[in-house]
């Protein structure tokens, strides 16, 4: 009895241990709740849990960006911040990927989407996201989604690429940045410094519905080929 009672323990822990939820990065115009929102938008995952962003929304010009749930659209001191990815056009392999392993789940985690372009920027327009927050009440998704929509005037603070977070973590920087026209910028590194300067791409065209969004904070320079640069001004992506 006491065998069987440590191999459940066992592979308990090994549950935890590969325990994954998937979050896409950005969407496409087509999509219900339009270009700038996190899909899903609020999860539940407990610690040890790896929780994966996907840049699968494209174009686009998208952020991870730790804050919290007084300042939506600002960086959280000492929080996480993937820096920025740029996708010009959808894939269907190579999607760059990130991933946090969450350590405190006893408290919600708020992020958004740092891009500046289109003004107000990406987190005023709905780009915000939640880890384990409460379902109702004032420190709910559909609270900071509220309040990050209120913060229109207030222009959105400048991201930090940072691998550790309050309550989750990353072991590298997103990747790969192999697919055609895909560039990242102000990416972190282990050493805590950034990869390079932060992009200020985006698209144009933002969803009235309670969706999250994101924002720039930088100029960054972008090589696009002739398909690309196409690509971005039929979709109003700034290539700086």
């Amino acid at each position: 009895m006491r065998a069987v009672s440590s191999i459940i323990t066992v592979l308990s822990a090994a549950a935890v241990v590969v325990a994954q939820t998937t979050i896409q990065v950005g969407s496409t115009a087509a999509a219900a709740g339009g270009i700038f929102q996190f899909i899903p938008s609020n999860i539940t995952a407990a610690n040890g849990t790896t929780v994966t962003f996907m840049w699968s929304g494209a174009p686009g010009n998208h952020s991870v960006t730790q804050s919290s749930l007084d300042s939506p659209c600002q960086p959280l001191p000492n929080g996480f911040d993937s820096g920025f990815v740029f996708i010009p056009t959808p894939a269907t392999s190579g999607i760059p990927s990130w991933n946090l392993t969450i350590t405190n789940d006893q408290e919600p985690i708020y992020f958004y989407c740092g891009q500046l372009v289109p003004a107000p920027g990406h987190c005023p327009l709905g780009m915000v996201g939640t880890i384990n927050a409460p379902t109702t009440g004032n420190a709910s998704w559909e609270a900071f989604w509220e309040t990050a929509m209120g913060t229109a005037a207030t222009t959105p603070g400048t991201p930090i690429p940072n691998l550790s977070g309050v309550g989750a973590n990353a072991s590298a920087a997103p990747g790969p940045l192999t697919g055609s026209g895909v560039s990242g910028a102000g990416l972190p590194t282990a050493s805590g410094a950034s990869s390079a300067a932060p992009p200020s791409s985006s698209a144009t065209s933002a969803s009235t519905s309670p969706s999250p969004t994101t924002s720039a904070s930088a100029a960054v320079l972008l090589s696009a080929n002739g398909i690309t640069a196409m690509i971005a001004v039929l979709f109003g992506i700034a290539l700086m």
